[in-house]
């Protein structure tokens, strides 16, 4: 049996300190309907972008092990809003360390021109003018690979100069051999692309898979370890 690398042996150490990170108890403290909504810069934030139905909320859930933190849904396009979770309890200076952000799907058809503009308008406005946004994930769903309207935000985040990282959901839903390829596949499309952080997370909330991967991504996202 081979010894470690220096890089597995650090994702260790980063997997060790998520864990441990994410362990106290989270909590809901705001839905931003509107930019002049939006809390005061403070913490770091992360967030989680993707098309509706791709299981934002369920990882998040997954994330912070609290069942319905964020509010899940069979409907797409049920969350219109940035809505902001962070860590109960006593900060030095009053101040989490850490934000995650749940942004509102994008991709659902039967949404009217208007609240699609809405999203758009809000949404876009908090990537580009978000100082303390450390990294922005886009779930894609291995079931379905990344599609047009996934790389049409990839275009926006690339023009902004804002850090992304894939991370494939619902990984148990499609064989080992099938996720491996998607991987290589899915690394291949993005390697061109500026802001694309060259390294995918494959996740399943529903088993636990890869929850511990992306709470170690997060930390080297935010430099907290």
């Amino acid at each position: 049996m081979s010894e470690p690398t220096a890089e597995e042996l650090e994702h260790a150490r980063l997997k060790g300190l998520g864990r441990k990170f994410f362990a106290p108890e989270w909590i809901f403290i705001r839905g931003v309907p509107s930019m002049k909504f939006l809390p005061e810069e403070g913490p770091m934030e992360i967030a989680f972008a993707g098309r509706s139905n791709v299981g934002k909320s369920s990882l998040i859930n997954a994330l912070t092990a609290k069942k319905g933190l964020a509010r899940t849904s069979n409907t797409p396009g049920r969350t219109q809003e940035l809505n902001f979770f962070v860590q109960d309890g006593d900060f030095e200076e009053g101040i989490p360390p850490l934000a995650l952000v749940d942004m509102p799907g994008y991709g659902f058809a039967k949404a009217p021109k208007a609240a699609v503009d809405a999203w758009t308008k809000l949404v876009f406005s908090y990537l580009q003018g978000r100082s303390t946004l450390q990294r922005v994930f886009v779930l894609i769903d291995s079931r379905h690979g990344i599609k047009k309207n996934d790389e049409e935000v990839f275009d926006l985040l690339d023009k902004a100069a804002v850090s992304y990282q894939l991370v494939l959901t619902k990984a148990d839903k499609i064989k080992p051999p099938a996720l491996a390829k998607l991987e290589i596949e899915t690394l291949q499309k993005i390697a061109k692309r500026p802001a694309a952080f060259p390294r995918i997370v494959s996740t399943s909330s529903e088993k636990g898979h890869g929850v511990d991967d992306l709470k170690a991504a997060i930390m080297y996202a935010c430099h907290l370890g």
